[in-house]
């Protein structure tokens, strides 16, 4: 058994988000478990890129109201305690609604080979996310 030590949190790269999105790391298996888990903190509006992870992701909403959008359009509105399965291969982004802040837990494996397993794609546009924000307000958030 081990006791890890609280890491320090970091902005997460803008490459990779818009907005203002911070991560402190839990835990970053090392064989045979290739388990990462991450908190994540969103503030309100900001969201992923759209990305994709080869073996998957879960989302475990800890604080708040936020999003997580498809490629075919839908979006789900996720709250404290509820939990997203993201499977493998699937492009998707996630954030916090408008207005409001959102963190979640982030669990994903590593590659067998131990390489990262996200692939980052190109920004949630404006557009974009302000849709998925209209569609909701109608239903939960107004």
């Amino acid at each position: 058994m081990e006791l890890l030590p609280v890491r320090p949190t970091v902005k997460t790269p803008a490459e990779a988000f818009v907005g203002d999105v911070y991560m402190t790391p839990i835990h970053s298996g090392t064989g045979p478990s290739r388990m990462t888990a991450a908190l994540v903190r969103f503030t309100p509006g900001a969201r992923s890129n759209w990305h994709s992870h080869a073996v998957g992701q879960t989302l475990h909403v800890t604080e708040g109201v936020g999003l997580v959008g498809t490629r075919d359009g839908s979006t789900f509105r996720i709250h404290a305690g509820e939990t997203v399965v993201c499977p493998p291969g699937e492009e998707h982004w996630h954030g916090a609604a408008s207005g409001t802040f959102m963190s979640h837990l982030a669990l994903l494996e590593a590659k067998p080979d131990g390489s990262d397993p996200t692939t980052w794609l190109e920004p949630v546009s404006a557009e974009e996310y302000e849709l998925a924000n209209k569609h909701l307000s109608r239903s939960d958030l107004g």
